[in-house]
């Protein structure tokens, strides 16, 4: 089977057999044109970001260790928690992780909510 793999604006013709893979070409894509005029206020534009609360509660923060979409949340406010214990699910690359309680105390904040848009150390939760 012959591939064409681009990649960071070069292109590869690989053919792989029986689980070996052979390179047969290599060239780098053409720049893009600059487009001719601004894009057009009409167009449809990305979904924003939910805001960030105000303020974070005291405790210790529960951060997300990567960017992804909040698909449940297994505590609520004022809940004791076990250190360990799953408080939220985070699916990042179309897997599902689990954020656990980093220490054993009651959930102070819920600082997101299910279906928000999270980034790298946005904070999760706050457990006093």
């Amino acid at each position: 089977m012959k591939y064409k793999v681009t990649l960071n604006n070069r292109v590869y013709e690989v053919e792989v057999e029986q689980g070996e893979a052979m390179l047969i070409d290599e060239y780098e894509l053409e720049s893009p044109a600059a487009p001719a005029a601004p894009v057009s206020a009409a167009a449809p534009a990305a979904p924003a970001a939910p805001a960030a609360p105000a303020a974070v509660a005291a405790g210790e923060a529960v951060k997300s260790p990567m960017p992804g979409n909040i698909l449940k949340i297994n505590v609520s406010q004022g809940q004791h928690v076990e250190e360990g214990e799953v408080i939220m699910i985070l699916e990042a690359m179309k897997m599902e992780n689990e954020i656990v309680a980093t220490k054993s105390g009651s959930i102070a904040q819920i600082a997101v909510s299910k279906g928000a848009v999270v980034e790298t150390g946005t904070v999760l939760a706050v457990i006093a």
